[in-house]
């Protein structure tokens, strides 16, 4: 009978050839010679970074300390006339390229200063206003704005509307909000024949908001998955209503202190989270904690495929105003994601005292709360927000 021939191997320690070995256990000993040359080379992949070139010419015109964590950030020499300079160039390359290539401008705007004198808390409210909505790093505007001076009156009190709107999957709610908000929150009032400080104001924007995610969700199936953040202030009657639908945000600068007026919407917050797990919904950590996983605020209007676990009710603040009542900032999280309330409240303060001036030529500043609002735009471009920014500064004395 013809022997049958066994495969051979290498031996792992001498180049001399061996069996095939018979036991699977063994199999660990051999080694399979392979060609250096055959082998792959590993192709290293580095992901190009976005780049942006920072130029600040800025002097603090006080000789207080400079201890805020902008300190590291602010620098220059002081100018003869003692005011701050703050000067900013963002490019997406090292080359120096004009703030307008890179940060294009939506909207600018500004309202000289007006007084009205309350009687009855004997106050008087003086109101200016400057606002600014730029596009930032995004390719797409979603942001929306809306200021109406006297946009209500009753019994010969004006009350002024301000509104931002950081929309979300479009522009197309914050822009309805834009246009309808505030003129469905004066039918509401007329409705309920309310006058001055006899408005139920928590009751009537909840009840404004409601109206506004019903028109935006009619009949319109194909974007049901557009939505947007609210934060609106009304501005009369010696008081300052804040309604807030998100994680837009109401800073108020009270006697030197900032106050927020408003308290992110974000899925994580314990009470937001209870309410959403209580309706069915999950909240999970995806880049960030969303509902379902896909929408990092629990608040808005719109969003019709994430109900009942996203609601449109506002949260409503009420504050009477006084004489130490200095200004309120409106603004969406590109802003509040890189400033935090106290530095945004510092900066507006120098810059309506005159300390810190904007150089920057797609702004023409037509008052110091219009110079406020850029100022806020600039520090946070050159803090890395990748989103688009809206603000509103309005001067309260």
């Amino acid at each position: 009978m013809k022997k049958e021939k066994t495969p051979k191997l290498l031996s792992t320690s001498t180049n001399y050839p061996r069996k095939m070995a018979s036991d699977p256990g063994e199999f660990s000993r051999l080694t399979v010679i392979r060609n250096k040359n055959a082998r792959r080379r590993r192709l290293e992949i580095r992901r190009l970074k976005y780049t942006c070139e920072t130029m600040m010419n800025i002097t603090i015109a006080d000789n207080s300390n400079s201890g805020d964590e902008d300190k590291d950030r602010l620098h220059g020499s002081k100018p003869s006339n003692g005011v701050t300079e703050i000067s900013f160039s963002l490019s997406s390359s090292p080359s120096n390229q004009s703030t307008s290539e890179g940060n294009d401008i939506v909207l600018a705007g500004f309202g000289e200063k007006t007084c009205k004198k309350n009687d009855d808390v004997q106050t008087l409210t003086c109101t200016s206003h400057g606002l600014l909505s730029v596009i930032g790093r995004r390719c797409e505007m979603e942001d929306a704005v809306k200021v109406e001076l006297g946009f209500m009156a009753n019994g010969g009190e004006k009350f002024d509307f301000y509104g931002v709107y950081d929309g979300h999957g479009g522009s197309r709610v914050a822009e309805e909000c834009k246009e309808r908000l505030h003129k469905l929150l004066v039918e509401e009032i007329v409705e309920d024949n309310n006058e001055g400080s006899g408005i139920d104001w928590g009751t009537t924007m909840e009840r404004c908001f409601e109206k506004m995610d019903v028109e935006v969700n009619k009949g319109r199936l194909a974007e049901e998955m557009v939505g947007s953040t609210a934060v609106v202030a009304v501005v009369g009657n010696g008081r300052l209503v804040v309604a807030s639908c998100g994680d837009s945000r109401a800073v108020l600068s009270r006697g030197g202190v900032a106050t927020a007026l408003s308290f992110d919407h974000k899925p994580d917050r314990a009470d937001e989270l209870e309410r959403v797990e209580a309706a069915g919904g999950r909240v999970i950590n995806w880049n960030g904690y969303r509902v379902l996983g896909v929408l990092a605020t629990s608040r808005s209007i719109g969003d019709q495929y994430l109900k009942p676990f996203v609601i449109c009710k506002p949260e409503v603040s009420v504050q009477a105003l006084t004489n130490r009542d200095e200004f309120v900032i409106l603004a969406t999280d590109g802003l509040w994601d890189v400033i935090s309330n106290e530095v945004a409240c510092r900066v507006v303060r120098r810059c309506l005292n005159g300390q810190i001036r904007s150089n920057s030529a797609d702004v023409v500043n037509q008052n110091r709360a219009a110079e406020a609002a850029a100022v806020l735009v600039e520090l946070a471009m050159s803090r890395g927000s990748r989103d688009n920014i809206s603000v509103i500064v309005v001067e309260l004395r």
